[in-house]
């Protein structure tokens, strides 16, 4: 059959679509040498032959219906693979579809591509952020549903998912249901630009699940993690801009200054350390191996992922005077899912620095004789860090909370366990660095040895020092030579 012998046909040559023809002939459906697809279809479109093979010969004959018919509705056929032009414009509409799809995934899709995208290159720690980050958003990415699951369980869902091991991997049984409905009902990234549906991202970013401001670290660093994933968005075409940039926080968290009920004078801090040694049994020195590890936050300001990496290669420990330690690594713990060895310590560079910059960190002959002593009983690891666990791996941090919780218990009165004072290992960090203040280091300097930014210490710290007013008014009448009490020129 031609075109010619179906009524209302056009002649070639009067069709304006570029490629397709209306010079169609159509065979007859034949048979061909095949086991699976014995009938064949064969038709010509502007002198190309096209054709098909079916298994069936109502297969094959249900397809010539079709095209038959297209050609008694007067269609135009592509030139190159024989199909009508409404075929043609279904296909392409679909693509068109699929393409709109792909620009637009919904937020768990989104999530674990972006999750493995900055997986490669970010710590162990960073990547435990932004998982916290995406399942504090994807609770307000979620469409409206009387059996949505509990929050508590979404976002343990979308923490499992975004690991990029995770993608061929079954969830585990209790998150099987949870990972399927937040999966289906998970909106578009384009619902962000929706003003309500940003405004509940941007709420779920600083408050926590029972409705409680997030600390404020906490929210800087979600907010800070979401701008990063929105910046990516951004560079697919997903999105034009950041639905959040805009928008102030809508109340305001802690200040983020030290509690200076926290801090230990020397004679508390001399005590507490004592008191870490009668921790545990004596034949597990479960304390004692940790009396120089605390020294080393209390005396040092190092952070405790810093201490669990310290090597004796990287201390000068003198006989007398001052010692000095170089810090060059952290290992933070983080949860084997997040790390690339599969072990819940990461190695890592240290916090506020390029990989390969080290920390030069004088500390004082307290220490140094307290190093001195730790490696005389209890020598090093295999890989000559100085702190081990009673199996020689690495110093848990659950270990060393438990430690120091119950050091509190022997340091202290009870009124005074009871209080704020040293309740967490970073406040003997908090209390070196407030002595260093005090003893008159510049902010500069303190910061240098903290391993962090002069900010950071104003901003944390300036709080503590209030009790130094006298003393820094008496510098002051020393530099300008005032000489009487009324600040009058003598």
């Amino acid at each position: 059959m031609t075109n010619s012998d179906t009524p209302g046909v056009k002649e070639n040559g009067n069709s304006a679509l570029e490629g397709f023809s209306f010079d169609v002939r159509l065979w007859k459906v034949n048979k061909v040498n095949s086991k699976t697809r014995p009938y064949q279809l064969r038709w010509k479109v502007g002198g190309e032959v096209s054709s098909a093979t079916f298994a069936t010969l109502p297969l094959a004959e249900g397809r010539r219906s079709e095209l038959w018919q297209a050609m008694r509705r007067g269609e135009a056929f592509r030139i190159h693979d024989g199909l009508p032009e409404s075929e043609v414009r279904r296909a392409e509409a679909a693509a068109a579809a699929q393409a709109a799809v792909k620009l637009d995934p919904t937020w768990w899709e989104f999530s674990r591509e972006f999750m493995k995208r900055r997986w490669r290159t970010a710590a162990a720690k960073t990547r435990e952020g932004f998982a916290d980050s995406l399942a504090a958003a994807a609770l307000g990415m979620l469409a409206e549903a009387a059996d949505a699951p509990d929050a508590r369980l979404v976002r343990r869902a979308v923490r499992w998912s975004i690991v990029p091991a995770h993608a061929n991997e079954e969830p585990p049984p209790d998150l099987e249901k949870v990972c399927v409905w937040v999966a289906e009902n998970s909106l578009r990234l384009s619902a962000l630009k929706e003003s309500s549906i940003a405004e509940d991202v941007h709420y779920r970013l600083a408050y926590k699940l029972d409705g409680k401001l997030a600390a404020k670290e906490t929210y800087k660093r979600r907010r800070r993690n979401f701008g990063a994933a929105m910046a990516y968005a951004i560079q697919k075409g997903y999105l034009d801009a950041n639905p959040i940039a805009g928008m102030e926080r809508v109340a305001t968290a802690a200040t983020g200054a030290i509690d200076p009920r926290v801090l230990m004078n020397a004679v508390q801090g001399r005590e507490f350390l004592t008191a870490v040694s009668y921790v545990g049994s004596v034949n597990r020195n479960r304390g004692r191996r940790l009396v120089a590890f605390f020294g080393c936050i209390l005396y040092a300001a190092m952070r405790p992922a810093e201490v669990v990496g310290l090597r004796l290669a990287d201390c000068h420990l003198p006989e007398k005077g001052w010692g000095m330690v170089t810090l060059r690594e952290t290992r933070p713990v983080s949860g084997k899912k997040w790390t690339d060895s599969g072990q819940r310590h990461d190695k890592r560079g240290l916090k506020m620095r390029d990989p390969e910059v080290d920390r030069p960190v004088p500390i004082p002959p307290v220490l140094v004789a307290m190093l001195r002593a730790h490696v005389k009983e209890f020598g090093t690891a295999a890989d000559g860090r100085l702190f081990q666990n009673e199996r020689g791996g690495l110093v848990g941090t659950s270990s060393y909370w438990r430690v120091w919780q119950e050091a509190r218990h022997f340091a202290f009165p009870p009124h005074k366990v009871a209080s704020p004072l040293a309740g967490k290992p970073y406040d003997g960090r908090a209390t070196c660095i407030t002595d260093w203040l005090r003893s008159g280091l510049p902010v500069a300097e303190v910061a240098r040895r903290a391993g962090t930014s002069p900010e950071v210490i104003d901003r944390h710290y300036a709080g503590c020092l209030d009790n130094s007013l006298e003393d820094d008014n008496k510098k002051i009448e020393k530099t300008m030579g005032w000489g009487d009490e009324d600040g009058s020129e003598s």
